[in-house]
Formats: structure tokens, C-alpha cells, sequence
């Protein structure tokens, strides 16, 4: 249930309505735009009557929510959300490109490829220091090291960092790592979902699972909104389909319904959702036309002998045709 504030309301009636609220087991969530301020009401709302509420001198109407995502819901947040990731806004206007390698390998590669990409006008690095794989036997990422590694090209560059983490048992080795992903076969791990949101406000980019709806992406994103952490990230990279000429199939189009439908940033992945290095550019670019908030792309300096998705990632070279080919379509559109 969403609570429309009159223009000029009484901020005395708006505690005493937010009070009254939470005595009913409500907790209240107050959005201030600016044209107007909305109470979003979190809780079993079963047994409030709207008509009681909109009753009230300092309460114009009152909406019934049927989504089953409330906090993620653009009805409860009308104006896009800005997300601070160490400096590096997302979303409500704010676009960031995210690139680095699959995986973290040495120092010498990591601080390198930062270097490169900041050049090309990267404003986030990411890194795996822990890989989900579908083979025992890959590659499994450095781990603890892997993460120390991306802080010395943090330093390096000043680039904020973004890293997946996978079990919650790792989280105090996160302390310097700006945005957590969740990957995507973490997408539905409720329990992991629910303790980084009890644990954390850093951002947390949230990946679409492989076979996974637009309105279940939305209740994971709530389960870490619920818990307490507002500051989510989708990240659109591609779902399993019967094709199999590409790794994943992406509709563009989720860009537009997300927006429709939340007030959250969307992020697009055109690495994993084409798996091949060639056709990152123009997915790219048609992320950035169709309005995406930002993109995540892998980039190495030797793709052949990466040790994880090496067909999927760019050079640094392709990389930087790629972001001036970027730049020119959000000039354009401005």
C-alpha cells in the first residue's frame, strides 16, 4: 500500500501518521519527491482499510499494491534511484561503465588492464576473485588473494572495485571492495540474499538468473530491500533459451520494462549475454542507446589464454572503440 502526502502537509501529521502506522505493525517508508511525497507501507496491509487512511487531513489517496515487490516497486518510489557506488553514481542520469577481466590472475594483469580501462573511461574495475563454475575442475578464481590483488589496483587507479561474492562466510574479506555482485546462480539464494542485506548498505549489483522471470529478479532484489539494504543494482545479462548461437539470449527491452516497473538502476552484461568478444560493441552501444544506467563488459589484455571467458572479453584496444562509440551515441541523446 502506497500513501499519497498532500502538498504542504504538516510534517507533525506526517509523524503522527507514520506513528500511527507503525502501531498497527506497519513500518513506514517516506519518499520525498519533487512534486509530491509518498508513504510506501511495508508489512501485512490485509487488515488496513484505505478508507480510514485517505480519512486523514494530511493524506490525499491511498494505493493498493499488487505486486508482490513492494520496496523495489516504482509506485513506491516514484523518481529513479541514484546508487553511490564509492563516489560513481548509477542510475537517475548517472551512466557508469564497469569492465575488467572474468577472472583476477596476477598482479601484473589486473593492474594493468585497470590502468587501461580507466584511460578508456571506465569508471568502475571488476574483477572474479572467487568464480562459480560449472566444471569442479576450472578455474576457481584466487580467492582472499584475488581481492587483495584488486585493493593494489584500486590504489593503483582509484577505481572503485566490483567483485562477486558467493557464500557469506567471505564477507569480512570484502571490506575494500566497493559493489558486491550476486551472481546469477546466486540470483535465488534467499538466505545469502537476506544476510548481505541485514549485514551491509554497499551497493549490490544483482545478476538476472539464467532462466529467471523479470518479477522473480524483482522479489531477490527485494529480499536485500527488505533486510535493509536499499542500494541494489539489476544487471540484465542474458537468459537460457532453446538458441544456442549465442551463450545467452538478451532482450534489450527488459531495460524499458525495469524501468517501467522500478525505481532501481539497470545495468547491462553484453559480454555474458553474447559470449563472443565481437559482438560486445554493438550490444554495447545498443544498451547505452536504449538507456541502460551503465554496463559491466569483460576485458583482457590476452583473451587466448585466459584462464576464464576468454572468448567473451575484449581487449583493451576493442575496449576503447567500443567506450568512444559509447560516448558518441550518449552525446547524441543528451
Amino acid at each position: 500500500m502506497v500513501i499519497i502526502v498532500k502538498k504542504g502537509a504538516d510534517e507533525t501529521q506526517v509523524e503522527n501518521l507514520k506513528s500511527m502506522l507503525r502501531a498497527k505493525n506497519i513500518e513506514p517508508h517516506v519518499s520525498k519527491g519533487s512534486l509530491q511525497t509518498i508513504i510506501g507501507c511495508v508489512g501485512d496491509v490485509a487488515h488496513i482499510d484505505p478508507a480510514l487512511i485517505e480519512a486523514l487531513d494530511v493524506v490525499e489517496s491511498v494505493q493498493r499494491i499488487q505486486e508482490p515487490y513492494k520496496e523495489a516497486n516504482r509506485k513506491f518510489h516514484p523518481e529513479d534511484t541514484a546508487i553511490d557506488c564509492a563516489g560513481v553514481k548509477v542510475g537517475a542520469g548517472g551512466f557508469s561503465v564497469i569492465a575488467g577481466p572474468c577472472s583476477v590472475e596476477s598482479e601484473e594483469q589486473i593492474v594493468g588492464i585497470a590502468r587501461s580501462v580507466k584511460a578508456a573511461g571506465a569508471t568502475m574495475l571488476r574483477g572474479g576473485a572467487f568464480k562459480p563454475r560449472t566444471s569442479p575442475y576450472a578455474f576457481q578464481g584466487m580467492g582472499a588473494e584475488g581481492i587483495r590483488l584488486l585493493s593494489l589496483a584500486k590504489k593503483e587507479t582509484g577505481l572503485p572495485i566490483v567483485t562477486e561474492l558467493m557464500d557469506f562466510k567471505d564477507i569480512d574479506l570484502f571490506n575494500d571492495v566497493d559493489v558486491i555482485q550476486i551472481g546469477a546462480r546466486n540470483m535465488q539464494n534467499f538466505n545469502l540474499l537476506k544476510e548481505v542485506g541485514a549485514y551491509t548498505k554497499k551497493p549490490i549489483l544483482l545478476k538476472r538468473g539464467m532462466s529467471a522471470t523479470i518479477q522473480e529478479l524483482l522479489m531477490s532484489a527485494e529480499y536485500v530491500m527488505a533486510s535493509g539494504n536499499p542500494n541494489v543494482i539489476l544487471c540484465e545479462r542474458g537468459i537460457r533459451t532453446f538458441e544456442t548461437a549465442l551463450r545467452n539470449t538478451l532482450d534489450l527491452g527488459v531495460v524499458t520494462l525495469l524501468h517501467r516497473l522500478s525505481h532501481l538502476p539497470v545495468v547491462i552484461d553484453p559480454s555474458h549475454a553474447t559470449g563472443h568478444a565481437w559482438m560486445v560493441d554493438s550490444v554495447a552501444v545498443a544498451a547505452a542507446a536504449i538507456g541502460a544506467d551503465g554496463l559491466i563488459i569483460e576485458v583482457h589484455n590476452d583473451p587466448p589464454h585466459a584462464k576464464c571467458d576468454g572468448a567473451q572479453s575484449q581487449t583493451p584496444e576493442m575496449f576503447a572503440r567500443t567506450m568512444a562509440r559509447i560516448n558518441k551515441v550518449r552525446e547524441a541523446l543528451a
